[in-house]
């Protein structure tokens, strides 16, 4: 069974920085995503990374969110810039199924961590 662990969640002032981890039991070399859920929202993908590297951000957090894995260390990250309000969520990690490419569709997502809030304040 796949354990994904969140870590580095927390409250930080607009335009303040974040990074999240994401300790996974195994499967890193597979597709990984971060998603985040806001009060009252549906979940959205906010950053996907596929086995090769390739990325794919949703145009919310582009030029202000990296997501990067270290298969070695089975840790998939989320270094979050430049925050603002509209960021406040649980973010949440994935790993996709061994046929899942870079995507945000979270269906395409098998195993899911508990979660770690972000809170930004204005």
């Amino acid at each position: 069974q796949v354990q994904l662990v969140e870590s580095g969640g927390g409250s930080v002032q607009a335009g303040g920085s974040l990074l999240l981890s994401c300790a996974a039991s195994t499967y890193t070399d597979r597709t990984m995503g971060w998603f985040r859920q806001a009060p009252g929202k549906e979940r959205e993908g906010v950053a996907v990374i596929s086995s090769s590297g390739s990325t794919i951000y949703a145009d919310s957090v582009k030029g202000r969110f990296t997501i990067s894995k270290d298969v070695a260390k089975n840790t998939l990250y989320l270094q979050m810039n430049s925050l603002k309000p509209e960021d406040t969520a649980m973010y949440y990690c994935a790993v996709g199924y061994r046929w899942t490419r870079p995507e945000l569709d979270q269906s395409k997502f098998a195993y899911w961590g508990q979660g770690t809030q972000v809170t930004v304040s204005s």
